[in-house]
């Protein structure tokens, strides 16, 4: 039960980062700031952690935590693609030109 316990405080200190992050990034508007890489990282380890549920057997309140976890990274990587988008329509605008009046 404790290392449950203290599974689940690792992933809440984990997680609790998450949604912050998507705020920010949807404030952002840009994907500059973001590491597709990193994003994918962390997916993974999650996935990881899920499946080592699973596989042990040991499906319990923590899985629950994981899943939350998952969907805030799964959000994050979403952000990150429409941010992408942004970032090319951005870099597809051309600059309107000011004449000097003569």
């Amino acid at each position: 039960m404790i290392p449950e316990i203290l599974e689940a405080i690792m992933l809440i200190c984990f997680g609790f980062s998450w949604p912050m992050s998507v705020i920010k990034n949807i404030k952002a508007k840009t994907a500059k700031s973001m590491s597709l890489p990193f994003i994918l990282l962390i997916l993974s380890g999650y996935i990881a952690g899920i499946a080592g549920k699973f596989i042990s057997g040991n499906i319990s309140y923590v899985l629950i935590v994981y899943i939350i976890n998952i969907l805030s990274v799964g959000t994050n990587l979403i952000v990150y693609f429409i941010n992408k988008g942004h970032d090319r329509a951005m870099a597809n605008k051309t600059p309107v030109k000011v004449s000097g009046g003569n």
